[in-house]
């Protein structure tokens, strides 16, 4: 199946660090994996080309929400639990768990973003954005994670670049 960016409900752009929704007319700073760029499993990196919002989890929960394995722990994210539990890869507010679309690429064996667990989500507002830190997601800031969650649905066509996206 090819697609065109013009079909796309997100795009992203790993070189400027950026989530667009270009039929909403929204603009967002990401934060992307620290490892870099790639498909590869295990790598920590993020993924290129097209993927789908597969699933999303978090509709009800508050504003920094903790989550762990994609269920809700209770939790609200504040300093004292960031303390307490200094190594956790925080994942808060909501989730959009991606699915690639191209075989032999970012779907199937070794490359699988599904498998890899990657997502859109929230992160600790203290967290830097606009360069790569993450674990290979896409992290967002949790308001805006939170808008991203409204505005798109399950299923929406998501496109995520190496090269500076020129959408003129």
């Amino acid at each position: 199946m090819q697609y065109s960016l013009q079909q796309a409900d997100i795009l992203i752009d790993l070189a400027e660090q950026t989530l667009l929704l270009p039929k909403h007319n929204k603009f967002y700073v990401i934060s992307s994996g620290k490892n870099g760029i790639g498909e590869q499993e295990n790598s920590g990196k993020t993924p290129r080309g097209w993927h789908e919002v597969a699933l999303k989890f978090g509709e009800s929960a508050p504003l920094n929400a903790v989550f762990i394995a994609r269920k809700e722990t209770g939790e609200v994210y504040d300093q004292e639990l960031a303390n307490e539990f200094p190594e956790r890869d925080w994942i808060l507010s909501r989730i959009l768990w991606l699915s690639g679309l191209e075989p032999k690429f970012n779907q199937g064996e070794g490359c699988d973003t599904f498998n890899r667990y990657i997502y859109i989500h929230g992160t600790p507002d203290s967290e830097p954005m606009g360069i790569p830190m993450s674990h290979g997601c896409i992290r967002m800031r949790n308001q805006d994670v939170v808008e991203l969650f409204e505005l798109i649905p399950e299923n929406a066509l998501v496109y995520i670049s190496e090269q500076r996206l020129n959408l003129s």
